[in-house]
């Protein structure tokens, strides 16, 4: 595994609060406008750049781009961002309550995602990787980090910790409750050095901006006949985290209609293909179990599966998808489909009921969340995943961290 030093562009640190912004695709244009209200230095004017542009305007149209990367420029003139003078690694560390996880920021390899030393789990969108490849193109910048795990290591753990030991060089808590800290390492070289010792990485979070990266990449070295491989637009931003430190929440699902069953008829289905009982709670207690909310009450499904089966067939989420969303309520792509929709265990059981209660939707599906293994052993095998198997918490932060290409 390789990472490369980068000279990055950072928020200054007064501002970093300021600065820092939830990833561009966890919001809407609305929710992004509201968020970056009242703030002109909040990084959503980079990333969202259609929140500074007339209501109605089309995302995708030229002059929203341009206006991203008139925004970077301005951050960068007027100090808000500021560039290091020479190369360097950092420590990015978030504390979401009890749970502590402490990544390293650095370029990754666009080459070594190709070689599947960087491996994927779930297969991207065409209109939003589109959307980011064009976006990194007027730029001339990755504005936010792939989230990516590795298994552990001991020897970068040692470096880690004596980077934490220093003075940080932002340090603060978003409004959500989240603390975000941040430390340069005084030896790049020995933590790219420990990291050529971790054989293979995977991305957690972030398809679309890695491979979009990657594009770009294709896109330049066809048009650089002389390149020598190391050239910026060959790395992108990446915030590595330690496997064991790493907090997967469900992924739960809401569906609008029941295909035109009952409640009753679609209960009594449900049962020759799960084993259905009370549900002592709306969370599943152990892998192998969901919590179905029909008709105002939960109901626990369980089942077994043959030996064969493949990872990515173990998952939960996929043998609801394959046993009952598809066949009973006719989801076949989740992907496209407009009658179900995904919701991050962070918002809690609470809100599927909100949904279904109101009418809204007709039937729930609280999951138990996949696991960080699960997931290392389907990348290992190149299996890909049902969509919105993980919601990993908390999120890095756009803003802190910015490579700009040569």
């Amino acid at each position: 595994m390789k990472i490369k030093a980068f000279k990055a562009w950072c928020a200054r640190p007064d501002l970093a609060a300021k600065v820092a912004s939830v990833p561009y695709d966890v919001v809407d244009t609305a929710e992004a406008a509201a968020l970056a209200a009242g703030n002109p230095w909040s990084f959503l004017h980079v990333s969202r750049p259609e929140i500074d542009m007339p209501p109605g305007v089309n995302p995708y149209s030229d002059a929203v781009y341009l206006k991203g990367y008139e925004s970077l420029v301005r951050f960068q003139k007027e100090g808000i961002l500021h560039q290091e003078p020479t190369p360097q690694l950092f420590l990015y560390r978030q504390t979401m309550g009890k749970h502590v996880q402490r990544g390293i920021v650095a370029c990754c390899s666009t080459v070594e995602y190709e070689n599947k030393i960087i491996r994927i789990h779930e297969k991207t969108r065409q209109d939003k990787e589109d959307d980011r490849t064009r976006h990194i193109k007027t730029l001339n910048a990755q504005s936010g980090p792939v989230f990516l795990l590795y298994r552990d290591y001991a020897g970068v753990d040692a470096l880690v910790r004596e980077a934490e030991a220093g003075a940080p060089l932002f340090n603060f808590v978003a409004p959500d409750g989240i603390g975000h800290a941040g430390w340069k390492f005084e030896n790049p070289t020995e933590v790219a050095k420990a990291f050529l010792n971790v054989p293979v990485a995977y991305i957690a979070d972030g398809h679309h901006r890695a491979a979009s990266a990657v594009r770009v990449a294709r896109e330049r070295r066809a048009a650089n006949p002389g390149e020598t491989g190391d050239e910026s637009y060959n790395w992108f931003l990446g915030v590595l985290f330690p496997a064991s430190q790493m907090h997967i929440l469900a992924y739960n699902r809401l569906v609008k209609d029941l295909n035109g069953h009952t409640p009753q008829t679609f209960l009594e289905i449900v049962k020759t293909r799960f084993t259905v009982k009370p549900a002592p709670s709306p969370l599943p207690a152990a892998p192998g179990t969901a919590c179905m909310l029909l008709d105002g009450v939960w109901h626990e499904l369980s089942w077994t599966l043959p030996a064969n089966t493949p990872p990515e067939g173990r998952l939960d989420v996929a043998v609801i998808q394959e046993r009952l969303l598809a066949p009973l309520l006719g989801i076949d792509d989740p992907r496209t489909s407009k009658r179900i929709e995904f919701v991050g265990g962070i918002r809690g059981t609470e809100e599927l009921e909100k949904r279904v209660f109101s009418g809204q939707h007709q039937v729930a599906f609280s999951m138990h969340p996949t696991t960080v293994e699960q997931l290392m052993d389907i990348a290992d095998v190149g299996g890909i995943m049902p969509p919105k198997s993980t919601w990993f918490e908390p999120k890095l932060r756009d803003g802190l961290f910015t490579h700009c290409l040569d």
